[in-house]
């Protein structure tokens, strides 16, 4: 049975993850939290955009920017 996305964000919670954004960005950092309309708080965000890297610390992602959510699993064990 598929795990609804609120479990799986929670399981990351304090974790670092790495969003993939609907203009090819991608930020990566610690979740923080997140809400129902899985707008995402970052702790430690850095942005890499056309090979440029810059680093914000915490910042909030609007959740209908972002298309992907990698979040490796506690222990480095998966994806």
């Amino acid at each position: 049975m598929a795990v609804p996305p609120p479990k799986l964000l929670e399981r990351a919670l304090q974790q670092p993850v790495v969003l993939l954004l609907k203009d090819g960005r991608t930020i990566a950092g610690r979740l923080l939290g997140f809400d129902e309309h899985m707008n995402l708080a970052l702790d430690g965000a850095e942005e890499t955009a056309g090979g440029t890297t810059r680093r914000f610390g915490k910042m909030v992602v609007r959740g209908s920017n972002v298309i992907a959510i990698h979040a490796p699993a506690p222990g480095g064990k998966g994806a």
